[in-house]
């Protein structure tokens, strides 16, 4: 095999060169994300509180998706790194029958337990029957966001990122442009309401994965799918698959237990406090999709390298990544502390909701720059082979710090204490990730090429 333009290419220009189409791709995502959720917004808050309600199992689908994208591409650049042709083809034939499993789990829960999870969360009754109708769309439609997300790891893992920017901005302009005419009827379409939001979304993600696919197949050469063996797995490739893929689903999924556990906490106070903390997920989208971005395109260049031996350029990757990713943070602090009440507004929100977003916002982000080296450190981990790493910073940051602490102050009675957890639980969170790192540096790193 030739040397990919991982193991050549100068690094600043490569990490670039990866993660601005995708950086690019992402922020379009986010603002599909944030659009969606405006023009429900406009139907009612409680339809804003039905979709907030939504978030952790929608994010439990992403987990697993995106988890086992994860896995594909560490152990697919890892093998073009090395060379190994067979490999590469296998990794992707047997990433594809792992994705197609996702689904079909997914697919089940769609059609047997969405009630069950509304009325888990206390929501009221007119919103349960709203976020049903929502859910259960997305969840049994959900074959387009694993083909997605399985197609377009295969392009990163071979540093093909500019597709990846084509397949995701397609998906988010579709959804963008579905969203006001399912939602309200408009040229001549019937008006659907929150089902015309999901409706939306899956038709975008259907087309998203449609066109990776045929990049796939047209572009990226140095992977062959081999269709006649997708349903004959090789159990090596998918228990190395596995082994950096779970741990990263399950750093994922812990996100959807945070919200879950975040969700009962705040609704004692009003469901207004929910409808706050889902806009906040859907803002601070647009801060952490591009260092997301980021991590995509520094992945396959880290794990090509360590595959490859090449320390050097390793450790550069590392370094430029958490520079660029801080600044990012940075930036998205500023914005937010600047203009939490303007952003709020673009969800038509009322007095009280102003009241309780305001604060929340502005203590949230707080815990930005400390999550800029976290994040990245954690992708660090999962392409060298120790998602392990990951899911362990995850649990703590999310369930032993965030939770507990932010049920700790919601003790006191007042809302915009409870915010307060999260920067909290992110100093701990970096704390850890350095640590971490230290100690793979010197019994991992630092021996590459001796």
């Amino acid at each position: 095999m030739e040397e990919n333009k991982m193991g050549v290419m100068p690094v600043n220009r490569l990490l670039i060169s990866m993660a601005l189409p995708m950086v690019v791709s992402m922020l379009v995502q986010a603002l599909y994300n944030v659009v969606d959720s405006i023009f429900v917004a406009k139907l009612s808050e409680d339809a804003l509180t039905a979709v907030s309600l939504a978030f952790p199992m929608q994010n439990l689908m992403v987990a697993v998706a995106s988890g086992l994208g994860v896995g594909i591409n560490a152990l697919l650049s890892r093998s073009l790194g090395q060379k190994k042709a067979e490999a590469v083809n296998k990794s992707a034939t047997n990433g594809i029958f792992l994705e197609a499993i996702g689904y079909i789990i997914f697919l089940i829960l769609g059609l047997t337990i969405v009630r069950f999870f509304y009325t888990a969360q206390d929501a009221p009754a007119e919103i349960t029957e709203m976020g049903v109708e929502y859910l259960s769309i997305a969840m049994i439609f959900s074959f387009g966001i694993f083909g997605q997300f399985t197609f377009e790891r295969l392009l990163q893992s071979t540093g093909k990122t500019l597709y990846t920017m084509f397949t995701q901005l397609l998906g988010a302009v579709i959804n963008i442009i579905l969203d006001p005419i399912l939602i309200f009827g408009l040229l001549g379409a019937p008006k659907l309401g929150i089902a015309g939001a999901a409706i939306a979304t899956v038709i975008g993600q259907i087309c998203a994965a449609i066109l990776a696919f045929i990049f796939n197949i047209k572009k990226n050469h140095e992977v062959h799918i081999e269709f006649r063996k997708i349903l004959k797995p090789d159990i090596r490739f998918i228990k190395t698959i596995l082994s950096v893929g779970i741990p990263s689903m399950i750093m994922i999924a812990i996100g959807s237990v945070m919200t879950f556990g975040m969700n009962k906490i705040l609704i004692v106070f009003s469901s207004t406090a929910v409808a706050v903390f889902g806009v906040y997920f859907k803002l601070q989208s647009f801060v952490f999709m591009p260092v997301f971005a980021l991590n995509n395109g520094m992945v396959p260049i880290v794990s090509y390298n360590y595959g490859a031996e090449k320390k050097d350029r390793l450790l550069k990757t590392i370094k430029l990544s958490i520079c660029y990713g801080v600044g990012i943070m940075l930036l998205g602090l500023a914005i937010i502390q600047i203009f939490p009440a303007q952003m709020l507004e673009l969800f038509d929100a009322s007095e009280h909701m102003l009241s309780i977003g305001i604060p929340a916002l502005r203590i949230i982000s707080l815990s930005f720059v400390f999550a800029g080296i976290s994040v990245v450190l954690s992708s660090t981990f999962q392409a060298l082979g120790r998602g392990v790493l990951s899911m362990i910073i995850s649990v703590v940051r999310q369930l032993i710090v965030l939770l507990p602490v932010a049920y700790f102050l919601s003790r006191f009675g007042n809302v915009s204490v409870v915010w307060w957890a999260f920067p909290v639980a992110e100093v701990v969170a970096v704390i850890m990730s350095v640590v971490y790192f230290v100690r793979m540096y010197n019994r991992v790193i630092k021996s590459i090429g001796n």
